[in-house]
């Protein structure tokens, strides 16, 4: 099983979805944003929230290959932002091994 991080590194999205992800994760504020992703009250640890994020974006990418007319682009973005604002958190909590 890959972690967290190679997952996230191995991602391969359309170029547009990728950059406009990087452009919003300046902007990522957790406590707003991930709340309204995951509708809950109580926001999970970096990890499992990353895991659930993934979830969430392989179904969107799927419905975006199959030209699904339930695909919302804007909302795939959200998700890849917020993938991307997990991952640069859960990098700075992580302690590194020397």
């Amino acid at each position: 099983m890959l972690d967290l991080h190679t997952r996230i590194a191995t991602l391969k999205r359309p170029q547009l979805l990728a950059r406009a992800a990087r452009f919003g994760v300046d902007d990522y504020r957790r406590s707003v944003h991930l709340r309204r992703i995951l509708q809950c009250d109580a926001l999970p640890k970096h990890g499992p929230a990353i895991l659930e994020l993934l979830d969430r974006e392989a179904e969107m990418d799927a419905l975006r290959v199959a030209h699904s007319g339930n695909y919302r682009p804007a909302h795939h973005v959200e998700v890849l932002i917020a993938i991307c604002g997990e991952a640069r958190l859960l990098r700075a909590t992580t302690p590194h091994l020397v």
